[in-house]
Parts: structure tokens; C-alpha cells; sequence
């Protein structure tokens, strides 16, 4: 079992700064395995079809293979949920620390697979953006609205599609003039001030989903597997409506269930009538 990893003050400095932070080896290679042979059992379903609780839902064309609701899709993405490696550091940064409401929630979760010629559009920034993605640090807390982690399952190096960010747009107050709007299908690949993020197999980027950030276009052959957790605060919800089955639910320690169901349904027993 690995120890969990607690952020320092130098994390907090550079996610302050940067908007995201690269955590080395936080999954452990037999968790990488495993993830990798549950890819291997994905169906070859059309984009919208569901498979069990779990469903494809490409965000565009272009982004390749993405199963959304990926913690339904077998028992090694139940790992992931309360990850020693990360899961104080998203408590930190998004988990309303020192709040009435302190807890996580997981919006998303996604398996994606993304194979020669696939991207991802350039989106977010500070810029007008959406509260749920928002970053915020005041009176010696962090507020952000979301903070995503993508675990690669491949090595990710030049030509492999790595993910790319605009480090400190996070906090922009104007527009990045070459950058389009979201859903246009622009490419980050020479976007003016975007980084490419090289991650091998178990490194994990973290960011706060205001960062401007995207999919660098893949050229090499093979695939870029990687997992995105995106968590909020205790009182979200997830973004597309999904809802966790009472079977993985009921499986789950207390813990896990805790953050994918922080405030569980109140309704009135089932012995008194109805008023």
C-alpha cells in the first residue's frame, strides 16, 4: 500500500503559480497493469452506446475512444477514487478545506484512448470562466471549483499527443488571441505559450480545470491511454447527469463511497405514509 503523498509548500506555490503540478510515479506499476488489461476488455461500441452503467461519449471527432462513467467499468478504476498518491492534494485544493461543506465529489471520470491523428481542442482559461473550473485562494484556503487528475497508462513523450497547458492562464483576464472558442476543433500544437506535459506510464498531471489546456495532436502510431478523475467540491454534481450504481456503491468501501456520494438521497422511510 502506498503512503499518502501530502502537498508542501513548494506544490502550493507552483499550483498558484502554474495552475498544475506533475506528480512522478503516483500510480504503482501493478495498478498500471491492471488498468491497461481492463482497457483491453473496452467493447468496440459506437460513440453514445452504453456499455453497462458506463457509456462512450466522444467529446469530439477527433478525441478518440472516451468511456465516461469509467469507475463502473471494473474494479482497478475503483482504485483511483481515494489514490494515496493524489487524493490530499485534491482535498487541498478543492476540497472547501475548513469549510461547512468539506468534502470531494468526482464530476467526471473518463477512459480515453486516443490513436494517430486524434487531439484535443484547445478550452478553458480564466478568461470568463465557468465557476465550476475556477481557481481561487483566499484567507489561506484554495476555492477551486475542479481539479483534474490524468493518470497516464502509456509512456507520453513528443509525438505522442501529450496533454498541453498554458501555464498561469488560470488566472487570465483576457482572452489568448489566437486560441478560438472551444468546440471549433483548434489545435493546440502552436498555440503561442502552450507547453507540452511528457508523462511516463503511473505520472499523473494535476491542474485546475481553469487552466487553459488541450491534446496536443498524436502522430505516432499506437495509442495514448490515459485516465481523467475530475473532482469538485462535496456538493457537485456530475456534469452529464450520470449516476453511480447501487452494485458499485454498495461494493465500496466507506470511504470511496463517501466521495462519489457525498450527501447520500434523504427520504422518508419506507413505514410512514405517505402526507
Amino acid at each position: 500500500m502506498m503512503e499518502i503523498r501530502y502537498p508542501t509548500e513548494l506544490d502550493d506555490f507552483f499550483f498558484d503559480l502554474q495552475g498544475y503540478l506533475i506528480l512522478k510515479e503516483a500510480a504503482e506499476p501493478a495498478l498500471i497493469d491492471d488498468l491497461n488489461r481492463a482497457f483491453d476488455q473496452f467493447p468496440p461500441i459506437e460513440p453514445g452506446a452504453w456499455w453497462g452503467n458506463a457509456q462512450r461519449r466522444d467529446y469530439t471527432v477527433d478525441t478518440g475512444y472516451e468511456l465516461h462513467n469509467c469507475v463502473e467499468a471494473g474494479e482497478p478504476f475503483e482504485r483511483l477514487i481515494d489514490h494515496p498518491s493524489w487524493i490530499a492534494y485534491v482535498r487541498h485544493f478543492c476540497g472547501e478545506e475548513q469549510s461547512y461543506v468539506q468534502g470531494l465529489f468526482i464530476d467526471e471520470c473518463i477512459a480515453s484512448i486516443r490513436k494517430s491523428g486524434g487531439h484535443h481542442p484547445v478550452h478553458s482559461g480564466g478568461y470568463k470562466g465557468a465557476m465550476r473550473g475556477a481557481f481561487g485562494y483566499k484567507h489561506g484556503v484554495f476555492r477551486c471549483g475542479q481539479v483534474n487528475i490524468i493518470l497516464a497508462l502509456t509512456d507520453i513523450g513528443e509525438g505522442d499527443g501529450p496533454t498541453m497547458v498554458v501555464p498561469g492562464s488560470h488566472k487570465s483576464n483576457f482572452p489568448h488571441p489566437l486560441a478560438g472558442d472551444y468546440g471549433r476543433g483548434d489545435r493546440m500544437d502552436e498555440l503561442p505559450g502552450a507547453i507540452p506535459v511528457y508523462l511516463k506510464a503511473g505520472d499523473a498531471l494535476l491542474f485546475v480545470d481553469g487552466l487553459m489546456h488541450g491534446g496536443s495532436s498524436r502522430t505516432n502510431p499506437g495509442e495514448r491511454r490515459i485516465v481523467i478523475y475530475r473532482y469538485g467540491p462535496s456538493w457537485g454534481a456530475t456534469r452529464f447527469g450520470y449516476e453511480y450504481s447501487q452494485t458499485l456503491l454498495n461494493r465500496l468501501t466507506s470511504e470511496r463511497r463517501a466521495i462519489l456520494q457525498p450527501i447520500p438521497p434523504n427520504r422518508p422511510d419506507d413505514s410512514v405514509e405517505d402526507v
